[in-house]
């Protein structure tokens, strides 16, 4: 072998070495979760199920061979202590991209995100972090703004699509009265002003919003307010934990009324937990079935499950599988971009465009589809909406009370709303 021919090799084998290095390098992610504060009976399980699908990930081989390092940080749902970690993450602990939490704190992110070129996926649904250019005129540019599922506004649009449609079915006399409720907060104020204005549309008498707070407690004012008004289609904008203090007292007060849940709104744990005072809330569903349905998605959401739960015996609530989703779509954006100059933000952010009526693999027949473009980040505009059935007592485990029909859910109704340019960003 001639001397030119030894350094040619070494100097491919060096080059080998660094190209396989690489491709090995850990792909940094921030992961925000509330597992401690007023959202965490929602956050927990969502949050489990972004961390379950990246032990995965990383089990399964990581992402073009490269493990995931998921800096899962739990900030109790206060946006100082999220504006604190981000300045970690977009500093010398730089991320590739964040999976976010809320609204308020995802709100005070957006400006930070777009100058850092930072993407997000978050698990608010506010419809003012779908508008990527601001052309839509009701928002802010929030260009590395992303989330899977429809926007609250638009899973109440549908909702209330649906209430019209419930009324003039029953033959009820006189326009519907419909009231907005929950905390003054910018999550659930986020779709207050969408819904009242398409209630208008659709005929109801709007009635003033009732506030009641975002955490557990005695809320038999409200009800009495709300029993006194008249109203027949109620939304409940906050997440479970507080609702179920809601429909309880409402109950308990004698209050007829058809409660409509934001997809934070319900779940099973709440259906537990409320018991006869949850049957019949209509709220929407962000997957296309519960646990343990019939999907071909659902073999890899059971690996995925094994993750924190070894024995695979677990219920997973509709949050959980959203929290995979949500998950799984990031995963595929982080592969493209490593695949086509290497998972930077930026590239990460353009790894949500290459795809029409995408479904993550491992999601199929759980994910909706999604899609993405670079004028409008609403991902989906399909409104999947159930009802919460409740018979007889709840005091048994979930699991045994699913499976014994205690609870169940059942659909609806797919609202498919037109994606109207006046409703971006609102």
């Amino acid at each position: 072998m001639t001397m030119k021919t030894l350094l040619s090799t070494a100097s491919l084998a060096l080059l080998l070495g660094s190209t396989t290095a690489s491709a090995q390098a850990p792909v940094a992610l921030g992961h925000l979760t509330d597992y401690s504060g007023p959202t965490s009976d929602v956050g927990t399980p969502f949050g489990q199920g972004v961390a379950d699908t990246y032990a995965w990930i990383n089990k399964s081989g990581g992402i073009n061979g490269a493990k995931v390092n998921l800096d899962t940080v739990d900030y109790g749902y206060q946006v100082p202590r999220a504006i604190a970690q981000y300045k970690k993450w977009s500093g010398a602990d730089k991320v590739a991209a964040i999976l976010g939490w809320g609204t308020a704190d995802t709100e005070a992110l957006t400006g930070f995100l777009a100058q850092d070129k930072i993407p997000d996926i978050s698990a608010s649904y506010a419809a003012a972090l779908s508008d990527p250019t601001g052309a839509g005129g009701k928002a802010k540019p929030a260009p590395y703004n992303f989330f899977y599922g429809p926007s609250y506004s638009d899973a109440l649009r549908g909702m209330l699509t649906w209430a019209a449609e419930d009324w003039k079915a029953k033959g009820k006399p006189g326009k519907p009265k419909y009231v907005h409720m929950g905390a003054n907060h910018p999550y659930p104020n986020a779709p207050k002003a969408a819904g009242e204005a398409i209630a208008t549309d659709l005929g109801f008498e709007v009635l003033p919003p009732i506030v009641f707070a975002l955490t557990p407690g005695d809320y038999s004012a409200q009800c009495l307010t709300l029993k006194s008004s008249g109203a027949n289609y109620a939304y409940l904008g906050n997440t479970a934990g507080s609702n179920i203090s809601v429909l309880n007292a409402c109950k308990a007060a004698g209050v007829d009324v058809q409660f409509l849940g934001n997809v934070w709104g319900m779940d099973e744990n709440a259906a537990k937990a409320a018991g006869a005072a949850a049957d019949g809330v209509v709220f929407p569903l962000r997957t296309a079935i519960a646990w343990g349905g019939n999907a071909p998605g659902m073999k890899t959401f059971m690996e995925i499950s094994k993750m924190s739960d070894a024995a695979g015996t677990a219920y997973r609530p509709v949050h959980y599988l959203a929290g995979v989703c949500t998950a799984l779509y990031m995963k595929e954006a982080v592969e493209w971009a490593a695949k086509n100059g290497g998972a930077t933000g930026e590239n990460v952010k353009k790894g949500f465009y290459q795809k029409k009526d995408w479904v993550p693999a491992g999601g199929e027949g759980i994910c909706n589809a999604s899609t993405f473009t670079e004028k409008d980040h609403r991902g989906t505009l399909k409104v999947d909406l159930y009802r919460m059935m409740v018979a007889g007592a709840t005091d048994a485990p979930l699991n045994e009370l699913v499976k014994n029909g205690g609870i169940k859910m059942e659909k609806v109704k797919t609202i498919d709303l037109p994606r109207k340019p006046e409703w971006l960003g609102w």
